[in-house]
């Protein structure tokens, strides 16, 4: 199993991976053993994703549990795993310096369109009290134009600098140019795997 790791979320000692095109292609209910090879907690929450605005808070005793209708998970716990599942769409990591809290988002066009990453971090200041200020965002592997008509990778930056997060970071990967590390829904015609981001503060 292999993972990417970023090395900004590295220097604020955050556990997070993203997994890479394996064979054969990693499921749902392999998410233990990603955790586990990747040296993330083994309780976790993973979010149904609806391609909407839903964003779920994430306590301890998550228990593997599939979240209904959410496309993002906040936490401010400790020894505690979000997981999303993506496929061009864009995993977004949030940190929060000052309170501790992390977000994990699952940001596609239509999720784009609809904020989901603004709502995430609203939701992060009502529930902990973060502030934009201290945020770090991180917009990992997803597909970007010419593969996508629709620059949704970009949208998601400026979302992100429209809430005043205090660092944006972008991988500037693109799942399309790579089918032998990234898995690519449009440009495998959905015939395809998933990859699995996963974060723990």
């Amino acid at each position: 199993m292999t993972f990417l790791r970023f090395p900004e979320l590295e220097a604020r000692g955050l556990l997070h991976a993203f997994t890479l095109r394996s064979v054969p292609p990693l499921m749902s209910a392999d998410v233990p053993q990603i955790l586990e090879e990747a040296g993330l907690p083994k309780d976790y929450g993973i979010g149904e994703q609806t391609h909407g605005v839903g964003v779920a808070v994430v306590n301890q005793g998550a228990h593997g549990k599939v979240i209904p209708a959410v496309d993002a998970l906040i936490t401010r716990q400790k020894n505690l795993s979000l997981v999303i599942r993506v496929a061009d769409c864009g995993p977004v990591w949030i940190h929060c310096e000052k309170t501790g809290a992390i977000g994990l988002v699952h940001s596609g066009r239509k999720g784009t369109e609809a904020g989901v990453v603004g709502a995430t971090i609203r939701r992060m200041r009502e529930e902990f009290g973060s502030e934009p200020s201290s945020m770090l965002a991180l917009l990992g592997p997803c597909i970007r134009p010419p593969h996508y008509d629709v620059n949704f990778a970009g949208e998601i930056l400026r979302q992100l600098e429209r809430e005043k997060v205090n660092k944006v970071v972008d991988s500037g990967l693109c799942t399309a140019t790579d089918l032998t590390r990234f898995y690519s829904y449009r440009a495998e015609r959905g015939q395809t795997g998933r990859h699995f981001a996963v974060f723990a503060g």
